[in-house]
């Protein structure tokens, strides 16, 4: 699925735990956003991206299991003015795998949050769930 051209800002974060190796976090975030560029400080990964294209994996998770109400739902509950988040259970990431947490508890070593910001972030919700 190709992305809109939409204005936006993405972020991605995950802190690391004392008891967690550093780069099995980076695998992680890299097997659900490839084309991620990671940042590793003390104790959180982060990556920042303007392209909607970082998302697009996250895209064909939504429309192959059918779960854009459950998407739309956090989406909508996490938006605030022209942001919205949500998280990806470490884990399943680790694995390869797409999975949302309605809350962070959900994923036992910390999940990996996923802040969007646009102008138009009606526009990208729309483009994520529809």
């Amino acid at each position: 699925m190709r992305s809109p051209n939409i204005s936006c800002k993405i972020e991605i974060l995950s802190s690391i735990n004392s008891s967690e190796d550093p780069k099995k976090v980076e695998t992680a975030i890299l097997n659900i956003f490839p084309d991620a560029k990671i940042k590793t400080d003390d104790c959180i990964i982060t990556s920042n991206s303007k392209d909607l294209h970082l998302l697009e994996r996250i895209y064909d998770v939504i429309h192959l299991n059918h779960s854009q109400k459950i998407y739309q739902r956090q989406l909508d509950k996490n938006l605030d003015n022209d942001s919205t988040w949500f998280y990806l259970n470490k884990q399943a990431a680790f694995i390869g795998t797409v999975a949302l947490c309605e809350e962070a508890e959900e994923s036992p070593l910390g999940p990996i949050k996923v802040v969007i910001t646009s102008s138009n972030i009606d526009k990208i919700i729309d483009w994520l769930i529809l």
